[in-house]
């Protein structure tokens, strides 16, 4: 939205002293620059995701109290990024966590929020391409962005080798982020579904402070667990045949005597 104060520049002229000086618009400017260097896009395969096309209804039927979740987070989408509120999914490959995931980036997309998408094998790559000599960014510089965008999408966490490296980068994006009160969206399968919330192997994975912080910005992680539903699809096989119902080639009694045997003229 266009600033109705100054040009669009982001700073104020005084004609009489002949200074300029920051509108009130130049730090939220300042921090959508800073954003959209790092901006990820809906990838191609779920750019046309959406409530009324396949996967969401059946991802409805089979998941009816998430997907009404979810419902309620995009009805608000603005209000829900303003105080920081995210969203966790949970469950086996292929239930549909990512696609819930990206539906929401979506909407805060068309909602002219800053998203960035990332699984968190890239992410952790991108910071440590910050120690090359030829870096474009530092790696403050780079978590500063991380943590300017509106909602911060990281997919597949739990699928990335465990160091001590790896837990520090990933708490303090997790961390700023909660103390900025911004908005975090993300899948795991690493959160079971036992009494004591089935969560150690994340812990282990990436650490109880990262774990903590994800449970006061998102709640509770919702549970997709079920059959895969990408295998379903690439090997949509028929029904097998009952074997009761399926003759025996090498069966006389079943033959007419009319019909011509094998080695038989007709």
């Amino acid at each position: 939205m266009e600033c109705t104060q100054c040009d669009g520049s982001g700073f104020l002229f005084d004609e009489e002293a002949r200074k300029a000086y920051p509108c009130s618009c130049r730090p939220s400017r300042l921090a959508r620059k800073r954003a959209a260097a790092i901006a990820g896009r809906i990838p191609k395969a779920y750019r046309g995701v959406g409530f009324d096309r396949e996967p969401l209804p059946s991802l409805e039927r089979a998941h009816p109290h998430v997907v009404r979740e979810v419902r309620r987070y995009i009805g608000s989408i603005g209000d829900q990024l303003d105080e920081g509120r995210g969203m966790w999914f949970t469950g086996p490959p292929g239930t549909g966590k990512t696609t819930l995931a990206m539906l929401i980036s979506k909407h805060a997309m068309e909602a002219d929020r800053t998203v960035a998408i990332y699984s968190l094998p890239r992410l952790l790559a991108m910071l440590r391409e910050t120690f090359r000599d030829d870096a474009q960014h530092s790696l403050s510089q780079l978590v500063d962005m991380l943590c300017s965008v509106d909602l911060l999408h990281i997919d597949d966490v739990g699928a990335e080798q465990t160091s001590s490296w790896v837990l520090e980068q990933l708490y303090t994006v997790v961390n700023t982020r909660y103390e900025e009160q911004r908005s975090i969206i993300v899948t795991t399968n690493l959160i079971g579904t036992g009494a004591s919330g089935g969560d150690d192997e994340l812990r282990e994975q990436i650490g109880d402070r990262t774990v903590s912080r994800l449970y006061e910005m998102c709640g509770d992680p919702f549970p997709m667990f079920g059959s895969d539903r990408r295998l379903e699809k690439q090997f949509n096989l028929p029904e097998p045949v009952a074997a009761s119902s399926t003759p025996d080639p090498f069966d006389d009694s079943h033959w007419d005597d009319d019909r011509p045997r094998y080695g038989r003229a007709p």
